[in-house]
């Protein structure tokens, strides 16, 4: 009669502990899902020449928090930024861009700025962008 009791209780222990870290796991996945609807997907020209400026526009969108990955284009002028919309926003990314010394379709760079870029960054201020 001992050893049917233990068993009942051995097995009600782990049917107890089984359902408890499924119901973890479910809470994590919802978590996800909603972070991932919040990022919102935004492209924009950005002028500029060499793959040093790739280097620097990309770590200037970066540099935004919020932002979650920014890849810029040398052929087309364009990048694209994924970014959390609740922690910043498309003007503060173009903002960023122009002080790193890079003209966006919004935001012009400072003279200051542009200056300071390596002879080979330094790009035509009438190039076409977002090609």
């Amino acid at each position: 009669m001992k050893k049917v009791i233990l068993s009942v209780v051995i097995i009600a222990a782990i049917g107890l502990v089984s359902c408890k870290s499924d119901l973890k796991q479910k809470t994590e996945t919802t978590t996800e899902v909603s972070h991932e609807m919040a990022m919102t997907n935004l492209s924009f020209g950005v002028r500029g020449n060499c793959g040093m400026c790739k280097k620097t526009i990309e770590k200037a969108a970066n540099s935004v928090d919020g932002v979650a990955k920014a890849t810029w284009d040398v052929d087309k002028k364009k990048i694209d930024v994924t970014f959390d919309d609740s922690k910043t926003d498309a003007m503060a990314i173009h903002k960023a861009i122009a002080a790193s010394g890079y003209d966006t379709e919004k935001v012009a760079s400072s003279e200051e700025a542009y200056s300071g870029l390596p002879g080979c960054c330094q790009y035509d201020h009438e190039m076409a962008m977002n090609q």
